[in-house]
């Protein structure tokens, strides 16, 4: 993931379906659409928890199905992660979707995964799907959150042992929470707080 400051951070939401999420969404979201033509999905499952030289072919169609999926799948996260209700028209998108056949995975000679011939969009998006199903029905759905800080939206399962997972990445909004808050109590009690990046000046030699 890139910051607005163009920095790169690992960003790791925990599950495939949530990796989904960061190539766009609903609403104001759309502007974070990143899938634009089947070859961008290809790209997409290339870098994902797939990988593993899975030849996809993916047509408008599927690509069109498959962003519809994410959005459904987008608002279904957030909701979860805010203890809001799951709306049935969004859990029929996901129903849907995994009742059709998934990707078909296979044990190499050297114990690597493969998978069999025939990938396409349609299977990748019941595997995404079942996925989803898992997670929501699974020992973590009580660990779907989203980022804690003021303007980040994205969402993870927190996976980690003690379960206390607050921010998407913690070299990236988790240091900036920390500063933002360092800089509120600063104001609050009229301690003079440096800008970030930059250090104090020493104080007068005794």
């Amino acid at each position: 993931m890139l910051s607005h400051e163009g920095k790169p951070y690992r960003f790791d939401p925990g599950a495939l379906c949530l990796e989904l999420l960061t190539t766009g969404g609903p609403g104001a979201f759309a502007r974070y659409e990143v899938l634009h033509e089947p070859a961008d999905l290809v790209t997409w499952v290339g870098r994902s928890r797939l990988a593993d030289g899975l030849d996809l072919a993916v047509t408008e169609e599927e690509l069109g199905e498959v962003r519809r999926f994410r959005d459904a799948l987008f608002l279904l996260t957030a909701d979860r992660a805010h203890g809001r209700p799951l709306q049935p028209r969004h859990l029929d998108v996901v129903n849907a979707a995994a009742a059709e056949p998934p990707l078909i995975a296979r044990l190499a000679p050297d114990g690597s995964r493969t998978w069999a011939p025939g990938a396409t969009g349609t299977r990748l998006l019941a595997t995404l799907a079942l996925d989803a199903i898992e997670l929501f029905s699974g020992p973590y759905a009580d660990r779907v959150r989203e980022c804690g800080a003021h303007d980040c939206y994205l969402l993870f399962v927190d996976t980690s042992r003690p379960g206390r997972r607050r921010w998407c990445a913690m070299e990236h909004c988790g240091n900036r929470e920390k500063v933002r808050a360092h800089r509120a109590r600063g104001a609050t009690t009229g301690q003079a707080i440096p800008p970030t990046g930059s250090r104090p000046r020493p104080g007068p030699p005794a």
